[in-house]
């Protein structure tokens, strides 16, 4: 270690005050801010990383900053990553459609290293981001997404009515006519096993 002491004039006399009896330059570093911040956003998050020295990788933990581009720093969002690697990734749900945010980190040593203390760095130049929307469906292919789930549970009605209204004799159902001649009854399983042909068909044709 080291002895710090101040000197100085005071009344026409010198004066020596002795500042710190033992002083560790490693115990006092202030860092180089991370250098390099960028960022990519999807659907799902946004991803920020930057650069520090790869000696100093290690033992560094890291604090993020980010908030609307047009606000303060002062309401900023703040939080210390819990890694030491340096890269943070924030969700989608944190963020809002259409706003433009601005993100900084800084730097310093590892609270868990014993070697070196250090205090924060200044903070690093921002990356700016926004969130990325999910793609829309087109409006044509909702609606044949719509027909297709809306077809399908009253096809399956269709077929318990018929199978619980038609007989399954050779007698006439009064519902299936047609002019002044009316048609046999949907018998049980020949009539129906057609009519299910004919719903898958209709449901190939709607896609």
């Amino acid at each position: 270690g080291y002895r710090v002491s101040l000197q100085g004039n005071f009344f026409g006399r010198n004066h020596t005050y002795l500042a710190f009896p033992e002083y560790s330059p490693r115990k006092h570093i202030k860092l180089d801010p991370p250098l390099n911040i960028q960022s990519n956003t999807t659907a799902s998050k946004c991803q920020i990383w930057w650069s520090v020295p790869w000696y100093l990788a290690e033992i560094l933990q890291y604090e993020l900053q980010y908030k609307e581009y047009s606000m303060s720093s002062e309401v900023a969002w703040s939080k210390t990553l819990p890694s030491s690697l340096p890269q943070v990734e924030i969700e989608a749900t944190e963020l809002h459609s259409g706003i433009t945010y601005a993100a900084r980190v800084r730097c310093k040593v590892s609270e868990n290293e014993n070697s070196y203390h250090s205090q924060w760095s200044e903070w690093s130049q921002t990356t700016v981001f926004q969130r990325a929307d999910v793609p829309k469906v087109s409006e044509k292919i909702l609606n044949t997404k719509t027909m297709q789930y809306l077809f399908i549970p009253l096809s399956f009605a269709t077929l318990l009515y018929l199978f619980w209204n038609c007989k399954l004799s050779s007698r006439y159902c009064p519902f299936l006519t047609l002019g002044q001649k009316t048609w046999p009854a949907l018998t049980f399983p020949h009539q129906l096993l057609s009519f299910s042909h004919s719903i898958v068909c209709t449901m190939g044709i709607l896609r």
